[in-house]
């Protein structure tokens, strides 16, 4: 699967954000906001639980430190497919989209806690996310529902001119490889570390905070790869980059993006899948994704805890 290069609004955060999807966004302490449109779809805004919409609100967890998914414009406003795709629900249900910034690991435990309404933070919806299994594989919890709304895959990025060689998953042994814990991408490489040691090389995982610091490694050669979703990896190569990483290898493991909602509320599962259902059907679900040059991970519906 190829994807043309990222449309210029892409490639450089800092600019002001298109009208388009995301007006009226605005910052508020740590968090940003969406004012209602006064068009919202009256049958779905009916869909939506009682306390919300008395609230008016929508409280969105996400990692704004990820583009072209999500990340902060220069003014601290949220951009990216996930704002633009928030904006566009929270039209259609009648509510105020509030964006709050917070390390991606505590996405999950935030909507379960019920500190944020939904999470949408290029989550990717697997079973073991979904009935609240952790890394090591033990129950931590009761888990979370999800609305699956884009395709990706995982992506290896290794600095310009791939001075090791990298060619895949299995070239990855005998290196080190670095990744944000708590992501599809620190299993892949978990699983790939124990592939490695049945041949007696090993590979180091480094697991880091963020996206950033697994770039920093790869610059600097600590780490010979970072894995990484494919539009955040491709994005990565861009000139905002300076033209120090490329892509290798294949696509790995195609997973979907999706929203995530306390499993104690079905009704807003519900509504937020309709509304998507509703943008799916009426273009403008399209128009964000052209927007973001994305196009190649649409889905086709709205599809609940689709994940695997």
């Amino acid at each position: 699967m190829h994807q043309s290069p990222l449309p210029r609004r892409a490639r450089v955060p800092g600019r002001t954000l298109a009208a388009a999807g995301a007006a009226g966004l605005l910052l508020s302490g740590c968090a940003s906001a969406v004012s209602p449109a006064a068009d919202g779809s009256s049958d779905l805004r009916d869909r939506v639980p009682k306390a919300v919409r008395k609230a008016g609100v929508l409280r969105i967890g996400s990692y704004l430190n990820y583009a072209p998914v999500d990340y902060k414009e220069a003014d601290g406003r949220p951009a990216g497919l996930d704002p633009d795709l928030a904006a566009a629900i929270g039209k259609l249900l009648g509510l105020r989209i509030e964006f709050v910034d917070m390390p991606f690991d505590r996405l999950i435990p935030a909507v379960q806690s019920e500190d944020v309404d939904l999470a949408m933070s290029a989550v990717i919806d697997t079973t073991d996310r979904q009935n609240g299994i952790d890394d090591a594989g033990r129950t931590s919890g009761p888990g979370v529902d999800f609305v699956d709304y884009f395709f990706t895959s995982t992506s290896i990025l290794v600095k310009a001119g791939n001075p090791e060689r990298i060619n895949g998953l299995d070239s990855l042994c005998g290196h080190a490889v670095a990744v944000q814990k708590g992501t599809v991408q620190a299993e892949i490489a978990i699983r790939q570390a124990g592939a490695c040691s049945r041949y007696d090389k090993k590979l180091d995982v480094h697991q880091l905070a963020d996206d950033e610091l697994a770039l920093a490694e790869v610059a600097a050669g600590t780490a010979v790869a970072d894995l990484n979703d494919y539009p955040v990896a491709q994005f990565n190569t861009s000139a905002v980059r300076g033209g120090r990483f490329e892509l290798t290898g294949d696509h790995i493991q195609s997973s979907p993006y999706a929203i995530t909602v306390n499993k104690a509320e079905p009704e807003l599962r519900t509504a937020v899948a309709k509304a998507l259902d509703r943008l799916i059907r009426n273009g403008e679900y399209d128009r964000i994704l052209e927007r973001w040059n994305l196009h190649t991970g649409a889905v086709s519906s709205a599809v609940v805890n689709g994940g695997r």
